[in-house]
């Protein structure tokens, strides 16, 4: 701790040395050549929301050409906000809340009430490329989103999510503009690191582009003792010749989390929903580590054909590395705060490969035009796990005065080898698609027809001898419907009914008896199903008019889940199938403008109910879905002071409604709201502009549990503390 500190200190100081330095340098030049060099460094520097992205199989639209809600947060915000996770990102988005996977340091995104996992976080539109728990943010241009499921446009994810809307991050890439950037910065309490960009454009026409960006950075964050790293490198090279296009992105990603605060389980006897402890403390154990190392990549060729017509083909794949001694804290007393700590150690290795093709042509011209897509998807993903399983310590924790207790060592459940983990799982999704998107009225009105035939291929295999113990093949047919009408300029209407798709569950042997009683054998035991699917219907609108851009939307989402009922067929046994549903239904409004010069807002709300209509014996039917916000709530500001145009003020504030903490909604997490504030200030140092970035996320210090989103128990995820940024940047 005394060394981060101390390197805390000469970078603060550094800093410092370089705020106070600035103006003599920049006596050198003329006061007209210090304040264009100001201005320019503010505009770049200008936290973004694009109403623009990709549409997966439509390829790059704006949002007012399509049928879905579609955004996209550019590298100033990232850079402005200084994140050190890909859901530190999304907090800016109205419609997702974060949290973290059971048992691991994995981020889990939550929207419109549906998990999105790690694993199906696109990678410049592939799935299974980019890394399964944590992103770095400083290998990213720009963080995509899209609301809505999504199994037409991007295919079925392979980790079996996504029914809410999907993420697709996109690599840095050598723009128009040189890019030249080196960066220090230091997060409380002991977090510092460093980061350099490089980009430029060479040859003739400037054809050919490089990029190449790293990071480092390591040390505690502003939780008691949790220690977190980071060292990541991406380079990118690509080729612009007009009709052929073509780019190589590379990256290197290694993260370490030690003693992290986890979920909380709330045990069996607990009736009620816990004080929140103070903001620092890390009821976490020491014991625990979490490492992971990925490289990853893609490869991506376009070529026009003809004017309106182009081919392209991609091929990604990772190689991942997760090695880590995991914990879980349950809580067993209410009133003492007493709890139990369990472990778990894993170690796994993922090989996954992504592949993409198609045509894109657009006919036509007038009153009528065709934008005709085809092509087809390939995944390929091999799991090599292994797993060890540990009793709770037989010494107590406390959450609100930690106790440091011996690592367990009981072992209650083993799979694999753990020196060398062998498959356990291999998957294969192949699908192929057509659509049409039909132009009437110079494009006044579109109409979007689509549909992807997917395949799902499993392969399962005993986690003790590695052999296969079973699998299937299944096919679905997901089509897409939507259509876009522009009454006037600026303004578009839309509606789409889109359907998502997830893996297939396997049957049990046996099942509760909803009489009570001995449990019933189950007719079609060890049956693997189809893949559930989920139908949405959405109708919204989006103004572009003036310097403000904003959007409503309405969806409805049903889910079918698969539980067990009496068989009508067999008399005394249940059949296993996707008889259960779940409606997750709402508003959506999201607003960015520019009110007066100098003056931005992003913000938005959205209201989701999310209910259970079909259960198992009816139990729980009708309840509230488990760590789905009644609403949620974002604005951001930033205000570049007339007075003293070289500074920029920030705010943000994030309100998240109340949310069922149990399946019989006894439990509820109540509302909560958190405060950020921030500024940034530009100087010329010589020819060069320096930005000076601090930052206060929750500056009230507000104590609130974030997050309870599960798909069976009451685990609660509690809220960050306090927490400084500080930052500077030079252009070069």
């Amino acid at each position: 701790m005394t060394d981060r500190f101390r390197t805390a200190l000469r970078l603060t100081a550094a800093a410092t040395v370089l705020a106070l330095a600035a103006p003599s340098f920049a006596q050198e030049a003329a006061p007209s050549d210090d304040e264009e060099i100001i201005v320019s460094a503010q505009r770049r520097n200008q936290t973004g929301l694009a109403r623009a992205g990709s549409v997966g199989a439509l390829g790059d639209k704006r949002a007012e050409d399509v049928p879905f809600s579609i955004k996209s947060y550019n590298e100033a915000l990232i850079l402005n906000q200084q994140p050190q996770t890909l859901g530190q990102v999304l907090e800016n988005d109205p419609g997702i809340r974060t949290t973290v996977g059971f048992g691991i340091a994995g981020e889990l995104f939550v929207i419109r009430g549906f998990a999105l996992a790690g694993d199906d976080v696109g990678f410049g539109g592939l799935y299974g490329i980019a890394p399964r728990q944590l992103v770095a943010p400083e290998l990213l241009d720009s963080v995509q989103v899209l609301n809505g499921a999504s199994a037409f446009l991007n295919g079925a994810a392979p980790g079996g999510s996504g029914i809410g809307g999907s993420v697709n991050i996109l690599p840095k890439r050598a723009g128009a503009q040189p890019v030249g950037r080196a960066t220090v910065g230091y997060t409380a309490d002991g977090h510092v690191g460093g980061s350099f960009d490089l980009g430029r454009r060479f040859g003739d026409d400037d054809r050919w582009g490089f990029r190449v960006n790293g990071a480092a950075r390591g040390g505690d964050v502003s939780i008691d003792d949790e220690f977190r790293s980071s060292y990541v490198l991406g380079g990118a090279l690509d080729y612009n010749s007009g009709p052929l296009r073509m780019s190589l992105d590379l990256a290197y990603q290694r993260v370490k989390v030690r003693h992290m605060r986890p979920k909380l389980v709330l045990g069996a006897a607990v009736t009620a929903i816990p004080e929140v402890p103070d903001t620092e403390v890390n009821y976490g154990q020491p014991w625990q580590y979490t490492t992971l190392r990925d490289v990853f990549g893609q490869a991506r060729i376009e070529y026009d054909l003809a004017d309106d017509v182009m081919a392209y083909a991609a091929f990604g794949a990772r190689d991942g590395s997760e090695r880590g001694f995991y914990q879980t804290i349950t809580l067993t007393n209410l009133a003492t705060g007493a709890a139990t700590a369990s472990g778990s150690f894993i170690p796994r290795t993922d090989n996954n490969e992504a592949a993409t093709a198609g045509l894109r042509a657009k006919l036509g011209s007038g009153w009528m035009t065709h934008e005709i897509n085809v092509g087809g998807n390939a995944n390929w993903f091999v799991n090599r796990n292994a797993f060890e399983f540990y009793a709770a310590s037989p010494t107590l924790t406390n959450i609100y005065a930690p106790i440091d207790v011996p690592r367990p060592s009981t072992v209650t459940f083993i799979g694999g080898d753990l020196n060398d983990p062998f498959p356990i799982g291999r998957t294969r999704l192949m699908s192929a698609f057509l659509s049409d998107t039909i132009g009437l009225w110079d494009d006044r009105v579109l109409a979007t027809l689509g549909l992807r035939h997917q395949e799902i291929k499993t392969i399962a295999y005993s986690n003790a001898t590695g052999l296969r113990t079973g699998g299937y093949s299944e096919n679905a047919v997901t089509p897409v419907f939507g259509l876009v009408v522009k009454p006037s300029e600026g303004v578009s209407l839309y509606a789409n009914r889109i359907e998502g798709l997830v893996a297939g569950g396997t049957a049990p042997a046996t099942g509760a008896n909803p009489s009570g009683g001995a449990a019933l054998p189950v007719s079609n035991a060890g049956e693997v199903l189809p893949p559930y699917e989920s139908t949405q219907y959405e109708l919204g609108g989006k103004l572009n008019l003036g310097g403000v851009t904003a959007s409503l939307a309405w969806f409805q989402i049903d889910r079918d889940l698969a539980i067990l009922e009496l068989d009508p067929d067999a008399a005394g046994r249940l059949r296993f199938g996707p008889f259960g549903t779940q409606r997750n239904s709402g508003l959506e409004f999201s607003l960015e403008a520019e009110p007066v010069e100098g003056l931005r807002l992003i913000g938005g709300a959205s209201i989701i109910d999310a209910k259970l209509r079909k259960t198992q014996n009816g139990v729980n039917q009708g309840n509230d879905a488990i760590g789905v916000p009644e609403y949620l709530i974002n604005a951001n500001v930033e205000w570049d002071l007339p007075f003293a145009p070289a500074l920029t003020l920030t705010g943000r504030v994030v309100n998240t409604g109340q949310q069922a903490a149990n399946l019989t909604n006894t439990l509820r997490l109540p509302s909560w709201t958190r405060f950020d504030v921030g500024a940034r200030y530009v100087l010329a140092a010589g020819d060069k502009p320096v930005t000076l970035r601090f930052n206060i996320d929750n500056v009230a210090n507000k104590r609130y549990w974030a997050s309870a989103f599960d798909t069976f128990r009451p685990d609660l995820q509690q809220g960050a503390p306090r927490t400084f940024k500080l930052s500077a940047s030079v252009d070069f």
